[in-house]
């Protein structure tokens, strides 16, 4: 007669043996090793699709800036910080790949079968995100600078005053992290003691983000606001970058906060990564933005300049160059009023002042205005 199962045994909540160095016998449980699995992939997913990320917008950098553009101070810290990033998640990569993690040597805690190199990798790893911060922060200062640049002086002093506070507040912060983190590294102690230092690091990078990208979009919502009322309503390079300012601030504030409440491995580590991304990026969307603006612009003047040219002995009134590309948006025509009427008018002006903001940047070609 066959025996029953026994109904209190637990397959999956099985234990196996392995021994220390000195032969000494630890038992390890399945779901400890089914957790240490799910958790190296997880984050390791994490890390190789923001590798993969930096690495093709890098390219998309590269490829899509005019060379004219390239000595511009906001390109190379971008790409300095996409640079650093990429360098940053592929030294996370090898962790996960590497010695350090594998499955001896986490449950035992033993690593001495880990190279001097893997060591540095891992501090290299930890100063890479320092330094990427400060590219970060470094782009998000010169671009409210630019666009506060019309602000009044002592507005103007007093918001790029309180930003660098809040900048150096993040880096202090992220550098004392560092440090910390670089000796758990090499004396292989945990950082769980120092855990309100970690915190901490994550809130006050948050917080910069969001103060400068509230900065930001702040002053663009005005401008655009004002813009509206007088009529100059076009989608231009202004709306491009208050719509990614936004995004700049709200998705990477998401993240901030959501690794608080959802058990997913190193969400933080997405909001330099979004940052990094999103700043180039709404760069090269202005950039197209004006350069197909400028291009249209143009059409009618060259068009005009070929009638006039064939038509000189002509008596008879000049073909109307606005016909010779198609009837105008209201907006558009309102815009030609102004200028034909006066130059200096208030959307003539306002929107000399957008190019020249631009042209701060090195968003646009120098000399862009219209005629």
């Amino acid at each position: 007669m066959s025996m029953a199962p026994s109904t209190t045994f637990d397959p999956f909540s099985q234990s196996f043996t392995l021994l220390l160095r000195d032969g000494t016998p630890f038992n390890v449980t399945l779901k400890e090793l089914d957790e240490f699995i799910l958790y190296s992939v997880q984050i390791s997913i994490n890390y190789a699709a923001q590798l993969g990320a930096c690495l093709l917008f890098l390219i998309v950098l590269l490829l899509l800036t005019k060379p004219d553009k390239r000595s511009s101070p906001i390109f190379a810290i971008n790409a300095v910080a996409l640079t650093l990033n990429f360098l940053r998640t592929l030294l996370q990569c090898l962790y996960f790949t590497g010695p350090f993690n594998e499955v001896y040597a986490y449950f035992a805690v033993d690593y001495s079968r880990v190279s001097p190199s893997d060591y540095a990798n891992q501090v290299a790893t930890t100063v890479l995100t320092w330094i990427l911060l400060i590219c970060v922060e470094a782009s998000l200062l010169l671009q409210v600078r630019v666009v506060c640049i019309t602000v009044q002086r002592v507005y103007r002093r007093l918001i790029l005053a309180f930003s660098l506070v809040v900048a150096g507040l993040a880096i202090g912060f992220r550098l004392a992290f560092c440090i910390e983190n670089a000796k758990s590294i090499l004396s292989l102690e945990s950082l769980f003691p120092l855990r309100w230092l970690a915190s901490a690091t994550n809130i006050t990078t948050s917080i910069s983000i969001c103060w400068f990208c509230a900065a930001f979009i702040t002053k663009l919502g005005f401008a655009l606001d004002q813009r509206k009322k007088l009529g100059v309503g076009y989608f231009g390079p202004m709306q491009i970058i208050f719509i990614m300012g936004c995004q700049t601030l709200i998705i990477p504030a998401i993240f901030s906060i959501i690794q608080y409440f959802v058990d997913l491995p190193s969400m933080d580590s997405n909001v330099l990564t979004l940052v990094t991304i999103f700043l180039p990026l709404s760069s090269l969307w202005a950039s197209a933005s004006v350069d197909h603006r400028k291009k249209s612009l143009e059409k009618p003047k060259l068009h005009g300049k070929i009638v006039g040219s064939n038509d000189t002995a002509s008596t008879g009134p000049l073909i109307n160059e606005k016909c010779l590309i198609g009837p105008l948006s209201p907006s558009e025509t309102a815009i030609s009023r102004s200028y034909q009427s006066n130059p200096l008018s208030p959307s003539n002006t306002r929107d000399q002042g957008v190019a020249a903001d631009l042209e701060a940047q090195k968003m646009v070609e120098p000399g862009f205005r219209r005629d």
